[in-house]
């Protein structure tokens, strides 16, 4: 990075939503921008997520870009190290890598109201940009409870998104801390390795059978020469899930029937049944994201495994203390303990236009209009922002939304020519946020009866968008600037030449921009 560069956009991090805002710009024409990665490689949660038994519970051919479909996914449900692939494979196709700059960590995010541009220091370096795209995701920075006692554990701790690979769990007395996605599949993988596993499970989660299969040979050949059998799959995939949403957001009653079959997926692979009491929620399904596995009940019945009905509440020494006062020796412990999802770290390094950062700014909660932009923060927007999260389909449907909405807020900033800003009305953030409260309150992840991590300090659920793709798709294809102050410079930035128009990207222009830019 050279010293006081200055892009037209800056895009933070660079797993799916920072490659995906890459593309879109390249496809837009723009080639003055960077993507900033703190870590060196892209892939983002399926870099750090490199645990055994890791994968995805969303089928391979819709957990991907529709710009970009795979016809080689090798199982219907994919593994980590595949996805990684992937993202790899997608950031060679469309030319990304002169763009990358890798270890560079953004300390510091801060706006100039008199250049209307982003200061942004980093490890690498200081730069400039007109624009930030914040693409740092939800599931990026680990969580790790604080337990009393933690500083005299004599074994190995590290938390699931930071596997330490160095470190044999063969034979070892090895506790895992928490019930979510990642540990159902770390239990299963590693419990015939470790001599005694104990699970701290604070509350269970709601498991159904992983319909996973391996992908033949002939329906990848398919999928190379005939394509529209690939968005065929895709789609079906897609309506599926579409169909299944009234009943989490409108009739969570109609999740019933899912819950007996999900007690039956219990009964069947769990014959005790003092276990099976102790694995059975008591909780609505759907509150909490259902989890797929096929292997982890019938690894929990396994004579070298312990289930403790509590959480993990003290530790003194190598010995472990549950709230319930079970008591188990470790000689390593795993945290499956999630992430920083409602409080995450990178508001506090975005210091908007009052002088106050982001996370001040969310002190009472996130919340942004159209998941993407934030009153005080402009020309400032995020990938999977406030209540765009999913509790039942793909990530990827809602991240391409978004960048359609990132697309046309720089389209507009073109239009409206100069040095021009956008920055969120309070009044348009509120409408948007109460409209999304509202709807939410009829939702399961409100009325289901659980504590998840949906939901921030004061009980409201600020992650999940409470209705379809398909209504996000719409509701983020434009961007009105009625919603929006349009800010332009007071006065000629000294040093700088007035600057023109900027040359409209049609179509032709877009693509010869693209061409050279290569």
């Amino acid at each position: 990075m050279t010293e006081h560069e200055h892009v037209r956009v800056a895009v933070i991090g660079s797993g799916f939503g920072g490659l995906g805002a890459a593309v879109r710009l390249r496809r837009e024409g723009i080639t003055d921008f960077v993507v900033l990665e703190r870590a060196g490689s892209v892939g983002g949660t399926w870099r750090d997520n490199s645990y055994p038994g890791c994968a995805c519970d969303v089928p391979s051919h819709l957990y991907s870009f529709s710009f970009a479909p795979n016809p080689e996914w090798p199982r219907t449900f994919s593994g980590q190290e595949h996805i990684r692939a992937y993202l790899e494979h997608v950031t060679d196709v469309f030319r990304l890598r002169p763009h990358l700059r890798f270890d560079t960590e953004v300390t510091r995010m801060t706006w100039d109201a008199e250049k209307l541009r982003w200061g942004i220091e980093t490890s690498g370096g200081f730069l400039t940009a007109d624009v930030v795209v914040s693409a740092t995701g939800p599931l990026s920075d680990p969580k790790i409870p604080r337990i009393p006692g933690i500083d005299t554990f004599t074994g190995k701790v590290f938390h699931s998104a930071r596997w330490d690979h160095d470190y044999d769990l063969r034979g070892k007395r090895v506790a895992m801390v928490g019930t979510g996605a990642s540990a159902i599949q770390i239990v299963p993988a590693i419990q015939q390795d470790v001599a005694r596993l104990t699970l701290f499970q604070r509350t269970p989660p709601w498991v159904m059978p992983r319909v996973d299969r391996a992908i033949s040979g002939v329906e990848r050949w398919l999928h190379r020469q005939v394509p529209f059998t690939t968005k065929g799959r895709r789609g079906l995939l897609w309506g599926i899930r579409e169909l299944q949403v009234q009943a989490f957001t409108k009739r969570p009653h109609q999740l019933g029937v899912v819950e007996r079959l999900a007690k039956r997926n219990i009964a069947r692979a769990v014959k005790d049944p003092a276990l099976r009491k102790k694995l059975t929620p008591d909780y609505r399904i759907g509150c909490k994201r259902i989890l797929l596995s096929n292997a982890y009940y019938p690894a929990l019945t396994r004579p070298n495994v312990d289930v403790v009905a509590s959480g993990l509440a003290e530790i003194d020494g190598s010995t472990l203390v549950a709230a319930d006062g079970t008591r188990a020796e470790a000689d390593a412990i795993v945290f499956g303990t999630g992430f920083h999802v409602t409080d995450m770290p990178i508001a506090e390094r975005v210091v908007g236009a009052d002088g106050r950062t982001l996370a001040q700014a969310w002190e009472t909660g996130m919340k942004s209009l159209r998941g993407a932009t934030a009153a005080g923060f402009p020309n400032w927007m995020t990938i999977i922002g406030p209540n765009t999260g999913l509790g039942n389909s793909s990530m990827i449907l809602m991240i391409e939304s978004q960048l359609n909405y990132m697309a046309d807020f720089v389209r507009q900033l073109d239009v409206l020519g100069g040095r021009v800003a956008l920055d969120a009305r309070p009044a348009a953030v509120d409408a948007w946020n109460h409209k999304v409260q509202e709807r939410m309150k009829r939702t399961v992840w409100n009325t289901g009866g659980c504590t998840s991590w949906y939901l921030d300090a004061n009980g409201v659920n600020t992650t999940v968008w409470p209705g379809t793709t398909t209504e996000f798709r719409g509701a983020t294809r434009r961007v009105d600037l009625g919603e929006y102050d349009v800010l332009r410079a007071a006065r000629p930035v000294p040093g700088e030449a007035p600057e023109a128009a900027p040359e409209p990207r049609t179509k032709s222009t877009r693509k010869k921009k693209v061409e050279a830019g290569a």
